[in-house]
């Protein structure tokens, strides 16, 4: 049984197509076609998408339609090249910055990158690979930190990745399979090489518009990849540099493909694809789109219904998907009504991230450190034209009273995927004008929440006691600081009792307050 499409409330100012998930839980999508002009989609104050509502933001330098896009590891965005729009023929791209809402330019980096494929490596650079003038197969890194471009490896094959898609495996390689053949390489980062990898048993691009679909990896480490020509195939990773193993998948049902169409790995674990009929030489890109749930544990594929009904009249390479962090899959198809798609069945306890610390830095932001905070893929996918991987920690507040908060997070330690028990960490700040109290915190990747842990505002921290006794502690930065207690905090009244603390260390043991049990302490003066 297929999951539940729901329009969201508010419309869009004007028709979108290829959205990102910022850092602080936001959606930014930008207007349809070769356009410099983007919005910004935020939930509502329970955090729901659906009811979410729509803002302007900046506009970009150059118009861009087809390019390449990544969320940075500090939060910021950044985009390059473009099949159509002013940006075609330039050689430089544009970081957006949420926090101060405006657009820098890169420096010329010496490429014309069209509708480029790009991945974000193990240090934080961007690879991309060109499609003008490098038709050998170079490609280049661009460094966010320092603001430069540097030449990359010259892939394997020398085969340029026009139409291409990537896939981050857990060993930090990114595996492409060469167009427009069965060629497959991978970029190893430690070596910052590429090396030859299998032959794929079937065809996936096909013989008119030469297309691809999304490429994923799976739950059980294998990736799966979707063809236009309506094959798919599967691959296990060697976890060296040997070649990995190919087999083929199954057929999608129907004679249907994905020349150019989005897909989204599902908290279950399962991935909704849009599918048109293939290809003919009478026509590359056919309609309607179908929706289908591939399963991979049984290794199969199930019609469910489209937002409007079975089938959409439209073409899947017009349509974008995004994994929301409710859980959720976001769905734009050039227009003015976006839709969610919510799945059935609930994501594996192995695959949840955990925290295992959170602590707070001076100037009010926190480190959280935890494991598995990237998640198990890249989330969404589409292939050369757009990337809006998802593989980084999203931190969620809940109060009381079930309103939600997001805090931004940036400065993410890694943006690998399925990274076990290795230790990952982020920093966050609290969202502006965030009420003093107890929050139920949890740290989100591609829609798979952790277990929630109690979290206290700076200015109000709930105390447990033993023997009518607290100990207390905060950031250097609150040195010289008053402390407060109180036991009256109604609908966020403070009504201070007379006991005041001036703070002279990094902790303080307070004794003998009246029902310490149920007291808040509030720090004033840092």
């Amino acid at each position: 049984m297929g999951g539940t499409w729901t329009p969201l409330n508010n419309t869009a100012p004007s028709s979108v197509l290829t959205m990102l998930l910022l850092s602080d839980g936001s959606v930014m999508a930008q207007q349809a076609g070769a356009t410099t002009t983007w919005y910004r989609l935020t939930p509502d104050s329970h955090g729901s998408y659906v009811n979410g509502t729509w803002s302007t933001l900046a506009s970009m330098h150059d118009s861009r339609l087809y390019y390449s896009s990544q969320v940075l590891r500090d939060g910021r965005v950044f985009v390059a090249g473009a099949e159509y729009g002013s940006a075609t023929n330039k050689q430089t791209g544009e970081v957006y910055d949420p926090v101060a809402n405006t657009w820098t330019l890169t420096p010329t980096s010496g490429q014309v990158f069209y509708d480029s494929i790009s991945e974000i490596v193990s240090n934080g650079n961007v690879l991309i690979a060109p499609v003008f003038p490098s038709f050998c197969g170079h490609t280049v890194l661009y460094d966010p930190t320092a603001n430069t471009w540097v030449s990359g490896p010259t892939l394997f094959r020398g085969c340029y990745q026009d139409e291409a898609s990537w896939v981050k495996l857990p060993d930090n390689s990114i595996l492409t399979i060469d167009p427009f053949g069965t060629n497959s390489e991978r970029y190893i980062p430690a070596l910052n090489a590429w090396v030859n990898d299998a032959n794929v048993p079937v065809s996936l691009y096909d013989s008119f518009g030469f297309e691809l679909g999304a490429g994923f990896l799976l739950p059980d480490g294998r990736t799966f990849h979707l063809g236009s020509t309506g094959h798919t195939a599967l691959y296990t990773p060697s976890g060296t540099t040997s070649p990995g193993t190919w087999a083929a998948g199954p057929d999608i049902p129907n004679a249907q493909g994905t020349p150019d169409a989005p897909a989204a790995m599902m908290v279950n674990g399962k991935i909704l694809c849009a599918v048109s009929p293939t290809p003919t030489s009478g026509n590359h890109f056919p309609s309607p789109i179908s929706f289908y749930e591939y399963d991979p544990v049984g290794n199969s594929f199930t019609q469910v219904n489209g937002p409007t009904g079975l089938t959409l009249n439209w073409v899947p390479y017009d349509s974008r998907m995004l994994d929301l962090p409710d859980g959720s899959v976001l769905f734009a198809w050039d227009h003015t009504q976006l839709y969610v798609y919510q799945p059935t069945g609930a994501p594996s306890v192995a695959w949840r991230p955990t925290i295992v610390t959170i602590t707070p830095n001076a100037g009010g932001t926190y480190h959280l450190a935890g494991t598995q905070i990237n998640g198990i893929s890249e989330g969404a996918a589409y292939g050369d034209d757009a990337q809006m991987n998802s593989n980084y920690p999203i931190v969620r507040l809940t109060d009381g009273a079930g309103n939600v908060y997001y805090a931004r997070t940036f400065n993410w330690s890694s943006t690998s995927v399925m990274t076990g028990n290795m230790p990952v960490t982020t920093e966050f700040r609290l969202p502006p004008g965030l009420a003093a109290g107890t929050y139920s915190l949890v740290v989100v990747a591609n829609g798979i929440s952790s277990d929630p842990v109690s979290f206290y505002t700076p200015d109000a921290l709930r105390i447990i006691s033993l023997n009518n006794k607290a100990v207390i502690s905060w950031p250097s930065s609150a040195v010289n600081a008053v402390l407060e207690t109180t036991t009256n905090l109604v609908a966020g009244t403070w009504v201070p009792d007379t006991d005041t603390v001036n703070i002279v260390g990094g902790s303080f043991v307070v004794t003998n307050t009246a029902n310490i049990d149920h007291a808040f302490f509030r720090l004033h003066g840092h």
